[in-house]
């Protein structure tokens, strides 16, 4: 049994339905892949507290455990590990999201969303996105 990682992702709605896509920066695997604004949930932190912090760190956007709406979740199995990853839906943050770890950041309707390539625990969440919105 492999080890299981669990990370929190958000997707982030703006006004005009779009959702906020991160793409991972040169140096860290599967980079060049788009993927939904998150990260690894620290012992004792909740996912939720997890991506309030994580999208502090790396957005500089702030907002709250009652904006975060349990969406769906991915479960994928990678050669090393098992990624658990709650996905959120939060239309609701103070300030503007900027990329603070070098990565590009892009707004994209859902229908758009299966023209960007995505790690393959990311893959399976677009049509659940697209549907909901």
């Amino acid at each position: 049994m492999s080890k299981i990682i669990l990370v929190s992702a958000v997707a982030l709605i703006d006004t005009d339905g779009r959702i906020l896509l991160a793409q991972r920066p040169e140096g860290k695997s599967m980079a060049g892949l788009w993927e939904f604004p998150g990260g690894k949930v620290e012992p004792g932190e909740s996912p939720e507290v997890a991506l309030i912090r994580e999208l502090q760190e790396e957005l500089g956007i702030d907002t709250w455990e009652s904006c975060l709406a349990p969406l769906t979740f991915a479960s994928h199995a990678y050669e090393s590990f098992h990624l658990l990853m709650p996905l959120f839906a939060c239309r609701k943050w103070q300030g503007t999201p900027q990329s603070k770890e070098g990565q590009a950041l892009k707004w994209v309707h859902a229908r758009d969303l299966k023209s960007y390539p995505m790690p393959p625990a990311d893959v399976p969440l677009i049509p659940i996105l697209r549907d909901w919105l």
